[in-house]
């Protein structure tokens, strides 16, 4: 239990810090991916996102984060993930 606001930004501010460092490594295994892949179809693997979403989901909920937040919030990253993983495709 946090004793003021001060601390508990100090833990947010450790926290965002690994997750920026987890959506860095997940950055260069997306670009890594567009080498195996032959067409965009399987750069945008609409099925494969779906899955991912679905896994996230039973995570949240395994860990009691809302699963609706965290939808969202991969939506989103593997949205922006897509685009790169196409630039990197197309640049091949």
């Amino acid at each position: 239990q946090c004793k003021n606001l001060h601390e508990i930004r100090m833990h947010i501010d450790r926290i965002d810090n690994e997750i920026v460092q987890k959506i860095a490594a997940r950055e260069n295994y997306v670009v890594q991916a567009a080498t195996f892949k032959k067409a965009a179809s399987e750069v945008e693997a609409k099925q494969r996102v779906e899955e991912v979403i679905a896994a996230v989901r039973r995570k949240a909920a395994s860990y009691g984060a809302n699963q609706d937040l965290v939808e969202k919030i991969y939506r989103n990253m593997i949205d922006g993930f897509i685009h790169l993983e196409m630039d990197a495709f197309k640049h091949q």
